[in-house]
């Protein structure tokens, strides 16, 4: 199947290469082209160009996109959409003055989810996991990261990373299969018949979960939840080089709450992002700046729970590489809604429509590890995108706040 867009108002995120993340004053660039038409042929990016040297091109559907922007879809590198029940209960205890750590020590938070996964068979997860997925596809995104995390024992773990994976063969419930990348997060939080064994449920983690979801290769990441009262940064670091060891890369919760040293450690081992960052001291920059590493920022969690939002712009100056995610679950973040992420990262955050953009495509793809097929308009990649008419430029998203102000989502060059 071959497409041709053209007389597009704006093509938006046009970039030759993007073999790097974006850092300084480059997430201040977003390159377009107005009065523009693009190519797709099987799938992928064949062409573009401005209207102005625009030859014929063979093509079984044209349309005319004047008065239309074009730009990639959004790409959510860190959700828990999988998850068994929604937490009413704590949202309300939180507007009666409670803290998400006061929660959980009373046996609420992600333990209270484990517990309601556990009584949930596959097919049950699994139909409310896809419902999310339809959901936030209609919303523009069109690459997800899905942890587990939510079971905290082996069955209910791999349950969850079961779930992932025929989300990953089936799609959305029309059949619209995006990327996405599953990670093992059993290091979420300790069990209650752990609770004074913490040695016995790392054992449990490395020696049973491990070996049982390389075996079915069921992940592609390992991620800790490294946090004060959680797991220490000696914990997170033997879960990752354990989980190295079957081939997974890392990606952790770290400074959501305390800086502990977690993002150097983390660093240095090679995590492909460290995420949350709400709270960073000096050596949290230096560690961050020019690595490889990428640091994701989840602005709704940090809007749902009364958080500080992390540094971003702080970070780009000292050229740290900056994405932006959902942090989608039913504890902190109700809300897998990319364009919310947007306009808080520019109301709250002060980040330009700009950085924002680049940070859920361009830099958002490589906390992915999808850069190769997504996050740009590039010739040979995937044609997952989003389509805006009456609208006058990139700013127009974060502006219309609590909106979905998308007319189409493009999923391998398909209207879905």
């Amino acid at each position: 199947m071959s497409i041709l867009f053209t007389n597009i108002k704006e093509l938006l995120q046009v970039r030759e290469h993007t073999n790097e993340p974006l850092r300084g004053k480059e997430m201040d660039d977003l390159p377009s082209i107005k009065n523009a038409y693009l190519w797709l042929e099987d799938g992928l990016i064949k062409d573009y160009g401005s209207m102005d040297d625009f030859l014929p091109h063979p093509a079984e559907e044209v349309y005319d996109c004047t008065d239309k922007i074009i730009t990639p879809g959004y790409v959510d590198s860190h959700t828990h959409l999988v998850f068994a029940a929604t937490r009413e209960r704590e949202f309300e205890d939180r507007i009666h003055g409670l803290t998400y750590e006061e929660i959980a020590a009373r046996g609420g938070g992600i333990l209270n989810s484990a517990a309601s996964l556990e009584k949930m068979t596959e097919d049950e997860l699994y139909e409310q996991a896809r419902l999310r997925l339809d959901n936030v596809v209609a919303q523009g995104t069109t690459a997800i990261e899905i942890k587990s995390g939510y079971g905290l024992s082996v069955e209910s773990e791999l349950k969850i990373l079961r779930v992932i994976s025929r989300l990953k063969k089936s799609g959305t419930s029309n059949n619209c299969i995006i990327p996405i990348k599953a990670t093992f997060l059993g290091a979420h939080a300790f069990p209650v018949k752990y609770k004074e064994n913490r040695e016995g449920y790392i054992k449990l983690i490395i020696e049973e979960m491990l070996p049982k979801i390389a075996e079915e290769q069921l992940a592609d990441y390992v991620d800790v939840f490294c946090e004060k009262n959680y797991f220490t940064v000696d914990e997170m670091l033997r879960i990752i080089e354990a989980g190295s060891a079957y081939g997974l890369k890392s990606k952790v919760h770290v400074n959501q709450f305390t800086s502990l040293g977690a993002i150097d450690a983390a660093v240095k081992a090679g995590a492909v992002s460290v995420d949350h960052l709400e709270v960073m001291g000096n050596e949290d920059f230096t560690a961050l700046s020019g690595a490889k590493t990428i640091a994701t920022a989840l602005p709704s969690c940090s809007f749902f729970l009364g958080l500080d939002y992390a540094p971003v712009n702080e970070m780009i100056d000292q050229n740290v590489a900056v994405s932006l995610a959902s942090d989608y679950n039913p504890g902190s973040t109700p809300s897998g809604n990319l364009n919310f992420v947007f306009s808080l990262a520019c109301i709250k955050m002060r980040m330009t429509p700009q950085r924002a953009f680049n940070a859920l495509t361009v830099n958002a793809a490589h906390a992915l590890e999808v850069h190769d097929e997504l996050g740009s308009i590039t010739i040979g990649k995937r044609a997952n995108l989003m389509v805006f008419k009456n609208i006058d430029g990139i700013a127009a998203l974060p502006y219309n706040f609590g909106q979905v102000i998308i007319d189409q989502v493009v999923v391998d060059g398909e209207f879905i």
